[in-house]
């Protein structure tokens, strides 16, 4: 049973009087649950108890933290079949996507804590004391990274689980040892209420401090720009439009006495170049993979591929036509709100009518069932260049053709390119080699690089990256996904001289959980003596 309420610690809490209600794209209905938009008295709170906990969860085992986050896993579980039917209402999600995606987000959690127990992350150096050095002793000096404080985290639409109340974003935050304070997605408060509730259950079984997790409800940019003037905020974790996240970005950067980090994932079309030998030999194979990456999720995804760059030739019109008859044949879905599917239709008729851009296939407009039909859209390589709006993400089913002279225009098009998630490369080991310096060029666009494959579908481990140049992310030097996403929310920390007994345990002589770090230069597991 959902009871519409903000959760704050350890307690509950529905304060206000102003409330909401989720939309259902599947059923074309408002679903009947209030849920309380979180007062200013509610958002103080959050935060006090986040300060405090910080003081306490900062200072946590790692050992401690991982307990935590499994535990969360395991509170998601035990919800069973009734979140994945409230998300299915709330998203218009597939029940078997949702348990996917349910078993990814627990896993991610279990990585985190693996993470965690294995403790090399936390990358501790140590340079012991040189006091008879000559001309000068060396001071002894250690270093560790260390949490920046309580994070706010915004869930995103797309994923409702595994990049939203206890997702990437989240689990991250939570291993580095920085309490999180979500700003829940109204398109599927429901869905949150039961993750929110899931995390606050493992907080307490686990002996959490209260306040090391809390949950607000909010429409619109009002709550999430209460939370990004906080000072007590160090840090925030987005994932949703180019359009909010630069609103964040103006505030964290420039209304607040003290800037802080926004990691925000905005705005991708993945780029994916087909070389011309491998589209000749592989032309049919080649557009149905392509077809069906983009109507997985009705095109919902951030690794979506919105730009195909082909060189001209009597393949590429053979290749046009077995990818226009993969999308007439895919099927329509639901699309995951009602503010989604009016900007996908908006969009894609605005880029439709675009200078030199030619439609090859547009599925009928499906917009009053709340339904995306695919499209194709073409044009030429100049084309492309002179027009800017043309690299606008088009949030759904949608992709543009992008055809090139010869190698020389490929490149000099993917030189205009803003920054992406992923770029895509498809060709044969001679292609490949032949093509070295259009590859470089993508290369240094996007920030994963991919070979002989689409770009939807993302890998939660310890190498993926996440992330991309601006304006796919906010910085570049960042992934969401994986591991790494864990140093987001960490700094670096010296300690010169410092007494052992004050000496975070894992940079002690000791080395007592047997952590990898480099002492004097070398890596080792072993203690101090």
């Amino acid at each position: 049973m959902l009871h519409g309420h903000n959760v704050i610690g350890f307690d509950t809490t529905k304060k206000g009087t102003e409330t909401f209600q989720s939309f259902s794209t599947l059923q074309g209905e408002i679903l009947p649950e209030l849920f309380h938009i979180a007062t200013d008295e509610e958002i103080k709170a959050a935060i006090a108890k986040a300060v405090a906990a910080f003081d306490i969860y900062s200072k946590t085992s790692f050992q401690q933290r991982a307990t935590f986050l499994e535990a969360i896993a395991e509170e998601i579980l035990l919800i069973g079949d009734p979140l994945l039917e409230r998300t299915n209402l709330e998203t218009g999600l597939p029940l078997a996507r949702l348990t996917g995606e349910r078993d990814r987000t627990m896993n991610q959690l279990k990585l985190f804590a693996a993470l965690l127990r294995e403790g090399s992350w936390a990358d501790a150096v140590i340079d012991t004391a040189l006091p008879d050095r000559k001309p000068l002793p060396r001071s002894d000096l250690r270093r560790i990274l260390q949490p920046v404080g309580p994070v706010v985290v915004f869930a995103a639409s797309n994923f409702p689980f595994a990049f939203s109340t206890a997702g990437g974003d989240t689990a991250s935050a939570l291993a580095s040892g920085c309490p999180v304070i979500v700003k829940a997605h109204s398109s599927h408060a429901g869905t949150n209420e039961f993750m929110a509730s899931a995390i606050q259950a493992a907080a307490k079984k686990t002996g959490m401090p209260d306040g090391v997790f809390s949950s607000l409800n909010g429409e619109g940019a009002t709550l999430g720009q209460k939370l990004a003037l906080e000072p007590a905020i160090k840090a925030i974790g987005f994932t949703g439009s180019y359009r909010a996240g630069m609103a964040l970005y103006a505030t964290v950067t420039q209304k607040r006495k003290e800037p802080i980090p926004l990691y925000a994932e905005m705005s991708s079309i993945n780029p994916v170049v087909l070389l011309p030998e491998t589209l000749a030999a592989r032309t049919s194979e080649t557009a149905a993979a392509i077809a069906g990456s983009m109507t997985l999720g009705v095109g919902q995804f951030c690794t979506n591929p919105g730009l195909l760059f082909v060189i001209k030739s009597r393949t590429t019109d053979a290749f046009t036509e077995s990818l226009v008859a993969a999308l007439s044949s895919a099927a329509s879905g639901t699309m995951l709100n009602k503010a989604i599917c009016k900007s996908y239709y908006n969009d894609r008729n605005k880029t439709a009518q675009a200078k030199g851009v030619t439609q090859l296939y547009s599925g009928e407009d499906m917009s009053s069932s709340f339904k995306a039909s695919p499209a194709l859209l073409s044009v030429s390589a100049t084309d492309f260049m002179a027009d800017v709006s043309l690299q606008d993400e088009v949030f759904g089913p949608c992709s543009m053709l992008v055809i090139c002279d010869d190698k020389t225009q490929l490149e000099a098009a993917l030189k205009t390119l803003h920054g992406q998630l992923t770029g895509s490369v498809f060709g044969n080991t001679e292609e490949l080699t032949a093509y070295t310096s259009t590859i470089d060029i993508l290369q240094q666009k996007v920030g994963r690089l991919i070979f002989n494959n689409v770009p939807t579908g993302v890998e939660v481990c310890h190498a993926m990256v996440h992330g991309g140049p601006f304006p796919s992310t906010t910085d570049a030097r960042t992934t969401s996904v994986g591991t790494e996403a864990i140093r987001r929310f960490v700094r670096p920390v010296c300690y010169q001289d410092c007494p052992q007994q004050l000496l975070p345990v894992y940079l002690q002589n000791e080395n007592e959980a047997g952590i990898m770090r480099k002492v004097n230069g070398a890596f080792t597991r072993e203690p101090i003596v």
